[in-house]
């Protein structure tokens, strides 16, 4: 992924307000290891239940302002992130919700879907980052593995477009 500046990324985000673009904590994107990622997503610190997700979207840069649901608190289940296919302790797979942009996200309207509670699905693909449940054996590559969660991503983000 190319990397990005905070005015970009605020300027990205489609399904909020430019006043809630303008309050979101951005992370420290000198830290950011970009050749690394295919989307970028963080959890604001200041707002735990906030998170964001910005990605190369059909030649452009979108983000999308995501709701994290509360955690269950079980560690002895386990779940499947539907982005990256990681399997997480349950407390470690969230419901993020976002609302739809356009009309549709004006009357209230959302989509959601259960990933990885660090948003660090691109890590985990390329094994940069570690879950503590032990994982399925898949007989794709590495390639395949990163097209797969592309295209996961890509789909919840035209369900959330889907109302401009």
């Amino acid at each position: 992924m190319q990397p990005l500046d905070q005015e970009r990324i605020r300027d990205s985000l489609t399904n909020c307000s430019k006043g809630e673009a303008k309050k979101m904590t951005m992370p420290n994107l000198d830290t950011v290891a970009w050749d690394d990622l295919d989307f970028f997503g963080w959890v604001d610190p200041r707002a735990v239940n906030n998170a964001y997700l910005v990605l190369p979207y059909q030649g452009e840069v979108v983000g999308i302002s995501l709701r994290m649901a509360t955690p269950p608190r079980s560690k002895l289940r386990s779940s499947m992130c539907a982005f990256c296919h990681t399997i997480h302790p349950a407390s470690d797979i969230v419901l993020f919700s976002a609302r739809k942009s356009g009309k549709s996200g004006k009357k209230g309207d959302t989509v959601g879907t259960y990933i990885c509670r660090d948003l660090a699905c691109s890590l985990y693909v390329r094994g940069k980052r570690k879950s503590d449940v032990p994982q399925a054996t898949e007989t794709i590559d590495l390639s395949e593995k990163i097209d797969r969660m592309v295209l996961n991503v890509e789909m919840f983000v035209s369900r959330v477009l889907v109302g401009e």
